[in-house]
């Protein structure tokens, strides 16, 4: 493929060319790589070469972290695509369907969080026993003290 001024177009990009087009830094490219987000191969040169559709896949990367999805979750979620192409619009409504579940279940989470907040302002107790702030849903605390999961018999 050339483009006008009959110059070819890189089929794979350099671990440089991806930073520079992601506005992330190489570092940053390399952690994902290790952490399974992205793959690359290695050229006769044993240089990093990566398929371009790499850079909508860091574009997947980002924005599921800034709404606080796990890596662990953006990784097995980026697996259920096709290797060596690009997410369509299509992938990005699947994925992005059951994150916001999962976003919208924090929400509620961290409201409730917040509104409990209004009530223990100043008391300064955290008590082991009754703050839910603390010690959220002790139901082990019913049978006694003692680290019950530790020796079940």
């Amino acid at each position: 493929m050339t483009t006008s001024s009959s110059r070819p177009i890189a089929r794979e990009l350099s671990v440089g060319e991806v930073a520079k087009r992601s506005g992330l830094a190489i570092s940053a490219i390399h952690f994902y790589e290790a952490k399974g987000l992205i793959t690359s191969r290695r050229n006769a040169g044993n240089q990093r070469r990566f398929h371009r559709d790499v850079l909508r896949r860091v574009a997947i990367i980002k924005v599921a972290q800034r709404t606080g999805i796990p890596l662990a979750e953006i990784r097995d979620a980026l697996h259920t695509l096709p290797e060596n192409k690009s997410p369509t619009l299509a992938d990005w409504q699947r994925l992005s369907a059951c994150w916001k579940h999962k976003l919208n279940e924090r929400i509620e989470r961290l409201s409730r969080l917040r509104d409990q907040l209004d009530h223990c302002i100043g008391c300064g107790c955290l008590s082991m026993d009754d703050c839910p702030l603390r010690n959220p849903r002790d139901t082990l605390s019913e049978q006694g003290p003692g680290p019950r999961l530790l020796d079940p018999d």
